[in-house]
């Protein structure tokens, strides 16, 4: 019962938006809260997922901090225990919709297997469309990772980091936003990582939504993946 009070007060309180900052916005605060839950006369499930993200914008540079945290049980066996803090920038000082980016990321997740992942490194993005209803956008960069498995093995590699993003907005109803990563090893054959979320919101008013989120994500050296649908409310809030 502690869990479904603390679910449906994240659920409240939920702070997120996808809309651009503007002139007079230098600070973003977003809080989220999706989550499962599934019980029947045998068997209970739940799945949690917590994210806070803290943006700050000025002339020519953007800095978010985000960290996440997916937790869940099915019956008295853990299945989630992943958590996840990254701190990025985008530096705008070059052509229109192009910019460079760096991140600091930290890893780990009982799910794939991964004891502990440090990601760090840079690199350049294109928005291909940006506008208030559409907006595309492909990032490529280079990533050192360090990290270090639950079976015990640690290792050390440059990845090559792709990322599609998008965003459209359906009549001011509907809004669809995507997050898309592929890491591949330089030199490790066959190590290659895949990180997918897709949110798909349904505005009950022009404050607050409905919203379902896809989230795939895979680690190919411990062969491990995992599949979560969960859904929340958003309430959108920028200043």
């Amino acid at each position: 019962m502690k869990l479904i009070a603390l679910s449906l007060f994240f659920f409240l309180y939920t702070l997120k938006s996808y809309a651009q900052y503007t002139d007079s916005t230098n600070y973003h605060i977003l809080l989220t809260s999706t989550g499962s839950i599934n019980r029947t006369n045998k068997d209970r499930a739940y799945l949690l997922n917590n994210a806070l993200n803290f943006g700050l914008k000025k002339k020519s540079f953007v800095l978010n901090s985000t960290s996440a945290w997916l937790y869940g049980k099915q019956n008295s066996n853990l299945t989630n225990n992943d958590f996840s803090t990254t701190l990025n920038f985008n530096l705008y000082k070059t052509l229109p919709h192009f910019y460079y980016w760096g991140l600091v990321n930290y890893n780990t997740s009982y799910s794939l297997k991964l004891k502990n992942q440090l990601l760090a490194g840079g690199g350049i993005a294109y928005s291909i469309v940006d506008k208030s209803n559409a907006y595309i956008n492909l990032s490529d960069g280079v990533l050192f990772d360090q990290s270090s498995l639950i079976v015990g093995d640690s290792y050390h590699t440059y990845r090559n980091s792709l990322r599609l993003q998008y965003h459209f907005a359906i009549k001011e109803l509907i809004t669809i936003d995507g997050n898309h990563f592929l890491q591949n090893s330089f030199d490790r054959k066959g190590d290659y990582i895949i990180r997918s979320t897709t949110t798909l919101g349904l505005k009950l008013r022009k404050w607050i939504s409905l919203t379902t989120a896809l989230n795939y994500n895979r680690l190919n050296i411990t062969q491990s993946e995992n599949l979560n649908l969960t859904y929340g409310l958003t309430i959108d809030k920028y200043f």
